[in-house]
């Protein structure tokens, strides 16, 4: 399996903290070199491990911003 490379261009918040210290973080993250997109997921202290998580263009991020708030 090839490598994932990956650079969090900017840490916009931590939604929660698990017992044993990862973090459920939204970030903006520039995958393999590719233009940087909007992911949540899971990531230990040093941001070395990471969870399953989803990744959100800009446009998918503000359609989910405007249905939130009628659930």
């Amino acid at each position: 399996m090839a490598e994932i490379k990956y650079e969090i261009v900017q840490t916009i918040t931590v939604l929660s903290e698990s017992a044993k210290g990862w973090k459920k973080e939204l970030n903006l993250i520039s995958w393999n070199g590719r233009e940087p997109k909007y992911d949540i997921r899971d990531w230990s202290e040093n941001h070395e491990k990471m969870g399953k998580g989803v990744t959100l263009s800009k446009e998918e991020l503000t359609r989910l911003k405007e249905i939130l708030p009628t659930l």
